[in-house]
């Protein structure tokens, strides 16, 4: 076997070892206190609840918004977030709109965006994308050309937006300029005043601590299992906690 191969060969068995073979402190739902920072203090939605004890949250992505893969709807990111907002936000009406469509990349999302909001008027706005711009190697003027275009759009109706950025799993690791998509959402985060949820970095993170692939990762090297979608689900339900308690 060539000395290449290793690499790969390394990822495939950790994606089929189940989690019980390693050890507890590997498995741990996790981020360092200032991944969870969105940068943002989410002032339509505090309008929301304070004037009208309700919270409306659309999460616009592609499948792992969706939640594909999962054993349970209920371990879908959308659906752990709204569990954690209705436990933190006791009498406030919490509703989480899941519009993830797998397949879907940063144009057809922003394509659709204004009839998502007419239908479902919303003072907050998860908007998942970048990871299938990066395995596809969407041309990178066009990914920013379409994000900032829904931005802007998204901002004119009044809600907040919080970018969830990319995904680091296998199949993004190994796509050329991953780290371009990351920076572009990021500048475009801050020009349109909107939210950044570090996804990317807070997986490198597990993944640079010493977690497996496989505790968090399917088989396919791309989508969530139950814990990543999980956990994911709980880190972001603290970072727009952290900014509706914030200053």
């Amino acid at each position: 076997m060539s000395l290449r191969a290793w690499p790969l060969l390394t990822v495939v068995l950790a994606l089929l070892l189940p989690a019980s073979a390693f050890p507890q402190s590997m498995t741990l739902c996790r981020a360092k206190p200032e991944l969870l920072e969105l940068g943002n203090s989410l002032p339509a939605a505090r309008k929301a609840i304070a004037e009208r004890k309700q919270l409306r949250i659309i999460a616009l992505g592609s499948s792992s918004t969706s939640g594909y893969g999962v054993s349970n709807p209920a371990y879908a990111y959308p659906a752990q977030l709204k569990m954690g907002l209705d436990k933190a936000l006791p009498g406030i009406d919490v509703d989480v709109i899941n519009r993830g469509i797998g397949g879907q990349d940063v144009e057809e999302m922003a394509a659709r965006l204004q009839a998502e909001m007419k239908e479902n008027p919303a003072s907050l706005v998860v908007w998942q994308t970048g990871t299938n711009a990066a395995i596809r190697q969407m041309p990178l003027d066009k990914f920013e050309r379409w994000l900032r275009n829904g931005l802007a759009l998204g901002k004119s109706l009044g809600a907040d937006f919080v970018l969830m950025n990319l995904q680091y799993v296998p199949a993004v690791v190994a796509a050329h300029d991953k780290e371009a998509y990351e920076r572009i959402m990021a500048a475009a985060a801050k020009e349109y005043d909107a939210g950044l949820f570090r996804r990317f970095d807070i997986m490198r993170g597990w993944y640079k601590d010493g977690m497996p692939y496989a505790q968090f990762v399917q088989l396919d090297g791309l989508h969530l299992n139950d814990f990543g979608q999980k956990c994911i689900g709980k880190l972001l339900t603290r970072s727009i906690l952290n900014s509706l308690n914030g200053p």
